[in-house]
């Protein structure tokens, strides 16, 4: 098999170094390219084969959330976000421009693997220690676009968002809430009491129906298809919501 290529993309040399060291030790994982800024990172996956970029946020140029977003717009590689808990603030736009995964800067290095191999193979990760600050923030934007009159009420849904929720099934939409409030498939198939593989599959299932590529972009569906209001959680919701 052909080992992941991966691009380290940080202003940071120390930091690029780092992360060089940690991939250099395994057989599956390449490191084709190191650049200091998003615009040589978006420039270097246009003329090389990349599979990951690992992208910090604050760069100079370009910084990563607009890297990120011209690298998924042009189908270049995946991204995995490097974020620290000081500037989580970047996560809410991080999540609308495509980013696949984040990642602590101080993750150890089998955490550091573990996310490019998840990556490269199609799903979205979030560090479970960032996954909760993610979706509270998402969160706190939707209700912060609401009037006051209308804070705690569902906002108004597309036709196109209310179709593709309509597709799910009551199984499905019962996943979905759980994925939005940050569940692993472990952890849902113990809420749900079923076999963690049934969990994938109905998570594979709703993901096509509601045509999004992966969990993280799932979260962003379920608020703005009003499954979950912002600030809610799937132990809050009203069961007949999501039948």
């Amino acid at each position: 098999m052909e080992p992941i290529r991966v691009l380290l993309a940080d202003d940071q040399a120390l930091v690029r170094a780092g992360f060089a060291m940690m991939l250099s030790v395994e057989d599956d994982v390449e490191v084709v390219g190191q650049v200091a800024n998003g615009r040589e990172a978006v420039d270097f996956a246009a003329a090389y084969p990349v599979d990951v970029i690992l992208m910090d946020v604050q760069m100079p140029v370009l910084d990563g959330i607009r890297a990120t977003e011209e690298v998924v717009q042009a189908g270049l590689a995946k991204v995995i976000i490097l974020t620290t808990f000081e500037r989580d603030d970047y996560l809410f736009d991080a999540i609308r421009s495509g980013a696949s995964g984040f990642l602590l800067k101080n993750a150890d290095p089998d955490d550091l693997v573990a996310a490019v191999h998840a990556v490269a193979s199609g799903h979205a990760l979030l560090a479970p220690e960032v996954t909760v600050r993610v979706i509270e923030r998402f969160a706190r934007q939707l209700g912060s676009e609401q009037t006051p009159a209308a804070a705690g009420t569902p906002a108004p849904v597309s036709a196109h968002h209310r179709k593709l929720l309509e597709s799910l099934t009551s199984r499905e939409r019962e996943v979905l809430v759980n994925v939005a409030a940050g569940c692993s498939n472990a952890e849902i198939a113990s809420r749900m009491f079923v076999a963690e593989a049934t969990v994938k599959t109905h998570v594979s299932n709703l993901l096509a129906k509601i045509q999004v590529r992966d969990r993280v972009q799932a979260v962003v569906f379920a608020y703005e298809s009003g499954l979950i209001l912002p600030g809610e959680t799937a132990a809050e919701m009203p069961g007949d919501r999501h039948r």
